[in-house]
């Protein structure tokens, strides 16, 4: 040891020393299962250009090829940047022809912009190939009507429902909308699939524009989730009753604004869908977490008053009234938050501010170049 080494045995206690040594231990273990520099899926479209043509990038690609079902899509809820034991990559390809694809939870759409990167980088087909695949799969997902399911092969249920929950539906819109437009990552797509992506972008906005709720002759907002086959409003889970979204909507509205040249019709649904934004934001209200010990969260989320809070939205409005709703398992509406389950009032975003960056900045901004 070295004059000005510290000598860790003897200053500090065993107890201390053993959990360092298995601290330690630990670390290593789970540096040699990921890998030094290791990229968490949720963090892949966050990384500078020149990383997708690396190692890492291509060894993350193919675990979206052998992630990828034989019918184009991906299945949600998975860390696919994952290091795969070859038993793994086994089981998942013995998982090709599961019916599981879907566009919900940022699904499906974030692997085929993270497969284009990556053959932009590398110039390898492969990757190409299985983007196509995925192209093909959203474009066969669509409806008659304009509108995309949340689970294509369709299940069952409120999965077939149009979706625009979880921002599903316009995730789908805007990539297709950056394939016709031939943006940067998308300039190897041919000029077929480009028209095809142009045309199911016009039909999904007829279909957003023919979703919207109408009360009493004004355009509101839309539901997360209506009818595949009339349009309405309608319910999914149990607490996700038919009612106007005020989370959901926001992306609805940004999608429109970002139409090149608006026809009167989607002016219209933007300047109502924003009306209505203002008519219904709560002002006067905070939400916060206060201690709850015992319970399964350890916290409990309460209203207080706060005349100094910024607004807020329900993510729920009630058709007709504008009442803000609540709702446990049970399915029944309620109109106060303290009402419903602790495990629901605490595990779900009843109240949300996406719409006030959209008030605040992106619709006069809008406004103004509408008017140039």
């Amino acid at each position: 040891m070295n004059a000005g080494e510290l000598n860790l045995e003897s200053t500090m206690p065993k107890t201390w020393v053993a959990l360092i040594v298995v601290l330690s231990v630990l670390t290593a273990h789970v540096r040699g299962a990921v890998g030094d520099g290791f990229v968490p899926w949720r963090e892949c479209l966050r990384q500078r250009p020149q990383w997708y043509g690396g190692p890492e990038a291509r060894r993350i690609a193919d675990n979206l090829l052998l992630y990828q079902r034989v019918g184009g899509g991906w299945p949600k809820n998975t860390e696919m940047a994952a290091v795969l034991t070859d038993p793994q990559k086994a089981e998942i390809v013995a998982d090709k022809n599961r019916i599981d694809s879907t566009m919900d939870n940022s699904a499906t759409c974030p692997q085929m912009r993270y497969l284009a990167r990556v053959h932009n980088a590398t110039n390898d087909v492969g990757y190409r190939d299985a983007f196509m695949q995925g192209l093909d799969y959203l474009l066969a997902a669509q409806y008659g009507n304009g509108g995309w399911p949340q689970f294509y092969p369709l299940r069952s249920g409120y999965y077939s429902h149009i979706t625009f929950n979880d921002g599903a539906m316009i995730n789908v819109m805007t990539l297709l909308a950056e394939v016709r437009d031939g943006l940067p990552d998308f300039v190897f797509v041919d000029a077929d699939r480009r028209a095809a992506c142009a045309r199911a972008v016009e039909k999904g906005v007829a279909c957003i524009l023919k979703c919207q709720i109408v009360v009493d002759g004004k355009r509101l907002a839309w539901c997360a989730q209506h009818d595949e086959n009339t349009l309405k409003p309608t319910s999914a889970r149990s607490y996700e009753l038919a009612t106007l979204s005020g989370a959901e909507s926001v992306g609805v509205v940004r999608f429109l604004m970002a139409v090149e040249k608006p026809t009167p019709e989607i002016i219209a649904a933007i300047n109502g869908a924003v009306q209505w934004f203002e008519q219904v934001k709560i002002t006067g209200i905070r939400e916060v977490r206060r201690p709850a010990p015992g319970t399964e969260r350890g916290y409990d989320k309460v209203i207080v008053a706060d005349p100094d809070a910024p607004p807020l939205w329900a993510r729920f409005y009630e058709i007709g009234t504008n009442r803000p709703i609540f709702c446990s398992r049970d399915g029944i509406p309620r109109y106060d938050i303290s009402e419903i389950s602790y495990e629901r009032r605490n595990g779900y975003a009843w109240y949300v501010n996406l719409p006030a960056d959209l008030l605040a900045k992106d619709y006069p901004a809008w406004s103004r170049q509408l008017a140039e």
